[in-house]
């Protein structure tokens, strides 16, 4: 009865939810979110800075989080960057003077809090030409009047940035009396005027009072209340801009100090200045306000305006809307026509005839405008998630449970959908599919949870990133071991299978071809792979059972194999040089130089030669009937199986126990490429020693493994955000349920994209030769002109 509900409730959500019904609804859902976003853009504004400065929440108990937009950590060497030959300067009291110390050290973390704290207190970095001081003027009275004034004056230099604020003591020198906010009103109402004018020429900020922890707050400092705060705030925010309403030159009211007091004043020493984190966080704050427009960093999407549109971008979206407009036409004829030749009524039969059937090339060139039409609606989802500023954007923040529990659902869906296989051998097509798809799930979680701040976690996704490229290495060999096919429609079908949508994406979102990193590792790996076995001679099973000596010949081409990969990875200048050549260094140059590249490949430089190995034995031991790959029977004898089965477990236990106990990430990374293989074995062997478990695979998995490709490749810039720094928000204010739909729509466009790559794959990769050498020319043709119109565009830029 179990297995009855078991299968029975398979069925029931198989029929009621199909893969087509899932897109529409998807659709459907990106339609509605893209127009509540755009009306709310519209109704309450698209400046991220005033958000910036006025609305967040904390993750956790020190990670600030803006409303809608992504705050950059600013390193020392970017503060001084953004902030070269400019002079800031911060005038009020204490609370303005622990910002100040707090923005300086970001310039200089060697900075020490010490001086006249009731006076000015200069601060120089020669180096950058960077002057910041600060301004001892606790009351907005005269004196501060005069000193902003006099700024003013055409003849004196303006501060690049003032940042103000004062209030506490007007309550505490005048006993918290209505007079002294009375006062204080007129004071402020004299200076508005003065800081507006400063403001179409400087960046001016007034910092709202923080709220005080009344409980621990000395005698001397009790008239200091919430309530007196509050309605100081309140007039500072009435009487600044109020004769400037709709001019763009305004004073940034700073009020996000607020909110970040109100969660944290608790632990302040003197209930009145806030804790160093809460300072940090505030001169952050005020960093990216000022610096992101400048330094336009990845993951500071705050106050960053839209990048405008490339040369190329153009073009491309000329493209797609030219593909549209020409599948709707062609769709609009077909239709014409398919209404007049129907139901045509035979007189003398009185049978109906059937229209007659298009011909071949309006079919093909119908599925080409079809592929570009969805294609180019995809994109423009993608650009609308990640390039324009219609979504929201957060940073990630990791805890343990935002990453181990999504794990333990999609576990539990694995095993729900668990089937019989079509084949027992091992690796199966469907055992390797589920492999790619669950890690793949991993890897997402992975991603979006920020897991790479847990060396751990970092190791184990590492093991998974070598898995693939182990897959890659025998997937490859066997193919062209068995099948001796290396014509080159099969590498054509491979390339373009694998680098079509990166290629798309590189035009679209105007980014280079490096930056999918694991494609073009994918790509090279399996030129590599083709060379090797291509190469004369060329040796394939059919050859080798003639002959043994064949295999030795084979095994000689590995260890030449292995001998260049060895040089390489302990030769950085020979592999750059390789890769600095052009057109190679148009391909993996990374911000002006193949480092990253040279990274990326070391680090699982010895995987792919693993992988071809294990092909190699596994195959000759296939072919002399060393192993039993029947239905439930074991690889092995009893006896060995269990020997095997038995070491593998501990190898897979003893390799965790070493990445759960590493402690430095560079040192880990280095031995990586030469055990990672330990782990990769140890599954192998657990997953395919015992008959019943090679006998059965998770079709949850086997899914996602089909556009694995896709789903690592889309997560970049519809499921994450920024180029991957932080995370995509469709529905701000529910996490949970904004990773449910944005994933939802993020799955249902990678399995579109995977079918829009197979159906240009056939059209764009013929089988006949002729045909094919003339796509290749096109292809050739396409890509010269895109290295023009690119050239064309770094020249404008520069």
């Amino acid at each position: 009865m179990a297995a009855l509900a078991y299968t029975g409730g398979k069925r029931e959500i198989n029929y009621y939810f199909s893969v087509r019904s899932a897109k529409v609804l998807a659709l459907g859902a990106v339609l509605l979110l893209t127009a509540c976003h755009a009306a709310s853009r519209r109704y309450r504004g698209a400046d991220t800075c005033e958000y910036l400065l006025s609305s967040g929440r904390f993750l956790g108990e020190k990670v600030w989080q803006p409303h809608s937009c992504m705050m950059h950590k600013y390193k020392n060497s970017e503060a001084k960057n953004c902030l070269v030959d400019k002079h800031v300067v911060f005038i009020g009291d204490s609370r303005i003077r622990q910002l100040f110390y707090a923005f300086i050290k970001l310039i200089n973390p060697q900075v020490k809090e010490e001086g006249n704290k009731h006076g000015n207190i200069p601060f120089e970095d020669k180096s950058a030409s960077i002057k910041v001081d600060f301004l001892w003027y606790p009351e907005v009275n005269g004196s501060m009047r005069q000193r902003i004034k006099s700024w003013t004056e055409s003849s004196v230099a303006k501060p690049h940035i003032i940042v103000a604020g004062a209030a506490t003591w007007s309550i505490k020198i005048h006993n918290g009396s209505n007079e002294a906010l009375a006062q204080y009103k007129i004071n402020i109402t004299s200076v508005a005027p003065l800081l507006e004018k400063l403001a179409k020429t400087s960046d001016v900020y007034w910092v709202l009072q923080d709220p005080v922890y009344e409980d621990m707050l000395s005698e001397s400092r009790k008239m200091i209340t919430n309530e007196k705060i509050d309605a100081y705030n309140e007039a500072a925010v009435r009487i600044l801009n109020s004769s400037s309403r709709n001019s763009k030159a305004k004073v940034k009211v700073f009020s996000v100090s607020k909110l970040i007091a109100q969660e944290t004043i608790m632990k302040s020493t003197d209930g009145l200045h806030l804790p160093e984190s809460s300072r940090d966080t505030n001169a952050m704050i005020l960093m990216n306000v000022y610096c992101n427009k400048i330094m336009k960093p990845i993951d500071g999407s705050c106050c960053q305006p839209q990048p405008p549109l490339t040369l190329i971008q153009k073009l491309a979206f000329c493209f797609f809307t030219l593909s549209i407009i020409g599948y709707l036409i062609i769709s609009l004829i077909h239709r014409n026509n398919y209404r007049k030749s129907k139901s045509c009524t035979d007189l003398e039969s009185g049978e109906e005839k059937k229209p007659a059937i298009s011909t071949p090339n309006v079919s093909t060139l119908e599925i080409l405008l079809h592929s570009f039409c969805k294609l180019g609606l995809i994109m423009t989802y993608f650009y609308l998630c990640d390039r324009a500023n219609l979504f929201m954007k957060e940073n990630k923040f990791y805890t343990h449970s935002s990453f181990f529990i999504p794990i333990v659902y999609i576990l539990v869906l694995g095993v729900f959908y668990t089937e019989n296989t079509k084949e027992t051998k091992v690796l199966n097509r469907e055992q390797t599919d589920e492999w790619k798809g669950w890690m793949q799930l991993v890897i997402l979680i992975y991603h979006i949870s920020g897991a790479s701040t847990f060396l751990p976690v970092y190791m184990h996704i590492r093991v998974l990133v070598a898995a693939y490229l182990f897959q890659t290495g025998y997937g490859h060999f066997s193919y062209f071991w068995i099948k001796g096919d290396f014509g080159v429609y099969r590498v054509c079908q491979v390339l373009f299978r694998l680098n079509f949508l990166v290629v798309v994406l590189c035009i679209v979102m105007d980014r280079p071809y490096q930056f999918y990193y694991f494609v073009p590792l994918v790509t090279v790996w399996f030129m590599i792979i083709y060379a090797t076995l291509a190469i004369w001679p060329q040796i394939v099973q059919k050859k080798a059972n003639g002959n043994c000596l064949w295999h030795f010949g084979l095994l000689l081409k590995l260890i030449c194999l292995l001998t260049c990969i060895y040089f390489l990875s302990y030769s950085q200048g020979a592999f750059e040089k390789i890769f600095s050549f052009w057109p190679l260094s148009m391909c993996f140059e990374l911000n002006g130089n193949v480092y990253e590249w040279w990274f990326r490949w070391k680090l699982d430089r010895y995987v792919v030669f693993h992988g071809m190995l294990f092909a190699f034995i596994y195959l000759a031991l296939q072919k002399r009937q060393m192993i039993s790959e029947g239905k439930g029977d074991p690889l092995f004898s009893n006896r060995v199986s269990n020997v095997l089965l038995f070491i593998s477990v501990l190898s897979f236990l003893a390799y965790s126990i070493w990445a759960s106990s590493c402690k430095n990430k560079t040192e880990c990374n280095e031995l990586h490429p030469s055990v990672s293989v330990v782990q990769i074995l140890a599954f192998i062997l657990i997953r395919n020693i015992p008959g019943y478990v090679r006998s059965v695979y998770s079709s949850f998995f086997a899914w996602f493994g089909k556009i694995s490709l896709e789903l690592f490749i889309c997560q970049y810039h519809i499921w994450l955000a920024a180029d991957t720094k932080g995370i995509l928000v469709l529905i701000p204010g529910y996490p949970m349920f904004n990773v449910l739909v944005s994933t939802f729509i993020f799955v249902c466009v990678a399995h579109e994209i995977s079918q829009i790559t197979n159906d240009l794959a056939q059209i764009v990769v013929p089988k006949d030769n002729s045909t094919l050498l003339k796509r290749l020319l096109c292809v050739a043709g396409f890509f010269s002109g895109l290295h023009l119109f690119s050239a064309m565009q770094d020249q404008s830029r520069h």
